[in-house]
């Protein structure tokens, strides 16, 4: 019965991996964006504008810069590239955006945030804030929630004080957002920005004056296409060159481990479908680099595999059964697996943290590789070997 169970299980779970590999090759193929160097994007330039009490330097460049990336971080903006040209200028480059104007629109807005009074008078900047959230209210609907500094908190109950009933206006780039009456002193350093807002329109008005107002105004100097960097003919070759590696690895593991060599093509399957299936959850943009790391993740997961059944194969000499080598095998092997991982992650984590563009691309599909790695390996492999353990005991299969 133990027998008859594990044949079933198997083909449920062979079954299983067939259907999800059928069903989600095309989602997973149409629905994975391409980073700048494969399909190209929209490159906007944008010239600082001096105006009175604006002056343009080098060093409020690198502040609109800091903002922007900020912001794009914020907006989750895949794929962008910002870097400063000449004295004035900035260039943003954005790939992966459904509406990728609308994205470089939102970014270039300054996000002057001011309090009036009746009279015009300025009560109160955002250079006060200490964060903004948005928030959807079932009766009055979707609306940003300010919280002040220590020092922002002292001038709004002060500005609360003197204008009991009467209105405060919350401007934004000198546009009245709403103007509600003072009904009471606010001495908690907390506000409301309410208005016809949807819940992307509030929250991305939230972002934007979470990363801070832009020091000087900026201009559109330049909108337009730019094709991929690397051209179309780099991704097929580097997709043919990665097929190729694929077989030639199954064929490989198939030829020189038999059957755990056959567990290990089925751990790949499955493995390359957690990992297009989280970048395709989680947004995340394909690069060539990203291709390269998910070549390598590969080499990591049929590596991890090697190590697993070399020790089960010393186990098997020492004259252990078959179920006990198995289990010896993963007890050496997950230190050597475990180190050798965390160690490739925690590179690939502080390239992601301090990388942009290509870099980036690189780390977070190496990240998601190591991470679904691992989960293969000590899991998936580890249960299917004990599957087939209990169906056959011949460790001729095993290279032994």
């Amino acid at each position: 019965m133990k027998k008859t169970s594990s044949i079933l299980i198997i083909a449920v779970i062979i079954a299983a991996l067939a259907f999800l590999t059928y069903y989600l090759y095309e989602p997973i193929k149409e629905n994975i964006k391409l980073g700048l160097d494969l399909r190209g994007g929209l490159r906007v330039v944008l010239e600082a504008e001096e105006t009175e009490g604006q002056e343009v330097t080098p060093d409020t460049i690198q502040k609109a810069l800091g903002i922007l990336r900020n912001r794009v971080d914020s907006l989750g903006v895949k794929e962008t590239n910002l870097f400063p040209q000449g004295d004035r200028r900035i260039v943003i480059e954005i790939a992966g955006e459904e509406d990728p104007e609308a994205a470089v629109d939102l970014l270039k807005t300054t996000s002057q945030l001011e309090f009036w009074d009746e009279q015009g008078n300025v009560l109160l900047t955002g250079k006060n804030l200490k964060d903004a959230q948005a928030t959807v209210d079932p009766q009055r609907g979707a609306m940003v929630q300010l919280e002040f500094d220590k020092e922002g908190t002292k001038l709004f109950a002060k500005a609360t004080q003197e204008n009991l009933g009467r209105r405060i206006a919350i401007v934004i780039d000198n546009n009245v957002v709403s103007a509600p009456v003072v009904r009471d002193v606010i001495t908690t350093g907390q506000a409301v920005i309410e208005g016809d807002f949807t819940a992307k329109e509030a929250q991305d008005l939230a972002v934007l004056l979470r990363s801070g107002a832009l020091p000087v105004s900026f201009k559109v100097m330049e909108k337009r296409s730019i094709g991929p960097t690397l051209g179309a003919d780099s991704l097929e070759k580097s997709i043919k060159a990665g097929i190729v590696g694929i077989i030639a690895v199954l064929i490989f593991m198939l030829g020189y481990y038999r059957l755990p060599g056959l567990i290990a093509d089925i751990s790949l399957i499955l493995y390359a479908l957690l990992v297009l299936g989280t970048m395709w959850a989680l947004g995340a943009v394909l690069t060539l680099p990203g291709i390269a790391a998910f070549a390598l993740s590969i080499g990591m997961a049929v590596d991890a595999n090697i190590i697993i059944y070399e020790r089960i194969k010393e186990e098997l000499r020492l004259g252990k059964t078959l179920l006990a080598a198995i289990e010896a095998g993963f007890r050496r092997a997950f230190r050597t697996i475990l180190d050798a991982n965390i160690t490739t992650l925690i590179t690939a984590l502080v390239l992601m943290y301090f990388g942009t563009g290509p870099i980036k691309g690189f780390a977070v599909t190496l990240s998601i590789g190591i991470v679904a790695s691992m989960l293969v390996a000590l899991i998936f492999t580890r249960y299917m070997l004990i599957l087939f353990a209990n169906i056959t005991k011949n460790t001729k299969l095993y290279g032994v």
